[in-house]
């Protein structure tokens, strides 16, 4: 049997396992990865890790630990009360907010993680005090940041844009922008009407719920919080800190496009360096096993990659003799990997794997790039990819499975649904 083979069958037996066991599907991953890299290829052990995503691990480290420092201190409680107090009793709109802001950066040219990373763990707080389904919301910040990928000033334009460049080839970049802008739009209606977007509408007291996990321990009584009859200085002088520390993160990423990852974790070490206190313990509070899960998942679909199972699968595909067939197999293959790996690297490496097939002239350029593209990054919803993965990093303890669950069955309905929508639609 063919290592291709092998490794596919290895992730199947991942996911079965790690479906009806509780064994974190990371963990399982890195094992499949040892097993099939000393069994089957040979490899050494330092071959086995050099697909472990580090700059994933350190941006799910980073921005999970900044705000659970923002959280001890009632830094995150102050920003979401004042969030309150503009949307009132408005709830309805609160996902449309999260959507447009969310696909703001993206479309200014920001990384979609970026993006995402400063707005999941306000908005899914937010949904919180407001009593929205929290999977709404995450999908919400997801879409919104897909919804402005591949705006003429964002990374994911300019590698779809060049790669068709330098096959000689031709296509309509607005075509390529609003259609992708229409398609996440549509798919925001969707997931505002299935996750109970309807029920948003009447009036809601937000002083009817506690902001904060359950049995979460309010500022007041956190280790060395300020008592009552505290000056106000004193007590709020580590939220007024912890802001700006915020707002330089977000900032130095979205503007300078500095790493997040580190920024976050330089702010989280400064302000517990500052106030030790107040954000004793924000360290337990990384969200471990979410880190394990996704990049031990990443790591052995990377050694997939690293093995030419992907690339074997596309040069099948290319063979095919029906184009119109062909096209729909090639969406379906971006959307597939892409949900378990970097959308960038999928499209860089699919679009010239497709470029034989899209020169014979068999079909247009433009609708059939178009198609590749959205079928290759709405599958990020999935929690195996960075802004799914950062969703569920930040929701709070006892929202994290179903969450999961919910990022789970939507990318995967995503992985189904978009390359053959998409191909109806768009491919000529």
């Amino acid at each position: 049997m063919s290592v291709h083979a092998i490794g596919v069958i290895g992730l199947v037996i991942v996911f079965v396992i790690g479906t009806v066991r509780p064994i974190n599907l990371g963990a399982l991953a890195l094992v499949m990865t040892f097993l099939v890299g000393t069994i089957w290829v040979g490899e050494a052990p330092r071959e086995m890790v050099t697909g472990f995503p580090v700059d994933l691990f350190v941006l799910l480290a980073g921005v999970t630990y900044l705000f659970a420092v923002a959280s001890s201190n009632g830094t995150v409680e102050r920003i979401v009360e004042g969030a309150c107090r503009l949307f009132r009793d408005r709830r309805a709109l609160i996902p449309w907010v999260v959507f447009v802001v969310a696909s703001l950066p993206a479309m200014a040219g920001a990384i979609g993680s970026a993006g995402v990373a400063m707005l999941a763990p306000l908005s899914l707080r937010l949904a919180r005090r407001y009593d929205i389904d929290r999977r709404m919301i995450g999908l919400m910040v997801v879409h919104g940041a897909a919804a402005g990928n591949f705006s003429p000033l964002n990374v994911l334009g300019a590698i779809v844009s060049q790669a068709v460049a330098r096959g000689g080839l031709e296509m309509s970049a607005a075509a390529l922008f609003f259609g992708n802008l229409a398609y996440n739009t549509g798919l925001a209606v969707v997931i505002f009407l299935v996750f109970g977007g309807l029920r948003l509408s009447g009036r809601y007291d937000t002083g009817a719920l506690q902001l904060g996990a359950p049995g979460e321990r309010s500022r007041s009584s956190a280790p060395g919080a300020p008592q009552p009859g505290a000056p106000d200085e004193a007590r709020h002088v580590d939220q007024i800190f912890t802001v700006v520390a915020l707002v330089v993160v977000a900032i130095a990423a979205l503007v300078f496009g500095l790493n997040i990852g580190f920024l976050a974790l330089a702010a989280a070490v400064t302000i517990q360096l500052v106030f030790p206190s107040s954000a004793q313990g924000a360290e337990t509070r990384i969200a471990w096993g979410v880190v394990l899960l996704v990049c031990g998942v990443v790591t052995y679909v990377a050694a997939l990659q690293r093995y030419g199972t992907v690339q074997a699968v596309g040069d099948g595909l290319a063979g095919l003799g029906t184009p119109a067939l062909t096209a729909l197999l090639i969406c379906a293959v971006g959307a597939i990997t892409s949900a378990f790996a970097s959308s960038a690297g999928i499209l860089g490496a699919t679009i010239p794997l497709a470029m034989p097939f899209m020169a014979r002239g068999e079909v247009e350029t433009t609708g059939f790039v178009v198609a590749l593209a959205i079928s290759a990054t709405v599958v990020d919803a999935t929690p195996f990819s960075t802004v799914g993965a950062l969703v569920v990093a930040n929701a709070d303890d006892d929202e994290r499975a179903k969450v999961y669950r919910g990022l789970l069955i939507w990318g995967a309905v995503m992985v189904v649904t978009a390359p053959l929508i998409t191909w109806l639609v768009f491919v000529r």
